[in-house]
């Protein structure tokens, strides 16, 4: 679990490191507790229902503005789902990892060694074992506070909201002369992260 969150640090960083030069930014490793929601048509063709677990992960924050950055943000969770063994009664128990890549933006309400803020999210959503994976796009919100007693050194504290859309189609509704409605038929997968974490500045 560890490696992936340090390449999510690095990979973050070297698509930063650009800007990085000139702005001031934040990394903030931490670590939490996420909350399910129903899954999981993508594997089983059976929703499941998954329990809370651990979660771990990282945001980068590089400021483009005063109180305004552009928020990177990796977050891991492996949970166990105990999937229907096909053709039969029983199920059997599968670890399942569900792993968040987004980016977006972060907006601190105001300056001072407390600082609340919130934030949105957008990027994609990997869903994986060892017999399948899957991606689909992600949503993400939320907001929190920052505890900066320095400059470089302090805790972020995040409650956040993510939105997977894991299944879709489209149908046609009312057409004339005008054109047709076109309806969205699509399934989300909401989950609740809570994390704490220490945030270093440079």
């Amino acid at each position: 679990m560890a490696y992936r969150v340090a390449l999510a640090v690095v990979a973050v960083l070297a698509i930063a490191s650009p800007r990085a030069a000139a702005q001031t930014f934040e990394i903030a490793p931490f670590g939490g507790y996420r909350f399910g929601g129903d899954l999981y048509e993508i594997t089983t063709g059976t929703p499941l229902d998954i329990d809370g677990a651990p979660s771990v992960g990282t945001t980068v924050d590089i400021f483009i503005d005063r109180g305004l950055s552009v928020t990177f943000l990796y977050t891991h969770q492996e949970a166990n789902v105990d999937v229907p063994v096909l053709g039969t009664t029983t199920t059997r128990r599968v670890n399942l990892a569900i792993d968040h890549w987004q980016i977006g933006g972060t907006r601190e309400v105001r300056k001072g060694s407390v600082r609340p803020f919130y934030t949105g999210l957008l990027g994609l959503t990997y869903f994986g074992n060892s017999e399948d994976s899957e991606l689909r796009f992600s949503l993400g919100g939320g907001g929190g506070v920052k505890l900066m007693p320095t400059r470089h050194v302090g805790a972020r504290f995040d409650g956040r909201v993510y939105a997977v859309f894991v299944d879709g189609g489209t149908s046609t509704g009312i057409c004339g002369g005008y054109g047709c409605i076109v309806a969205f038929d699509m399934s989300v997968v909401w989950q609740l992260e809570f994390t704490a974490g220490v945030v270093v500045g440079f």
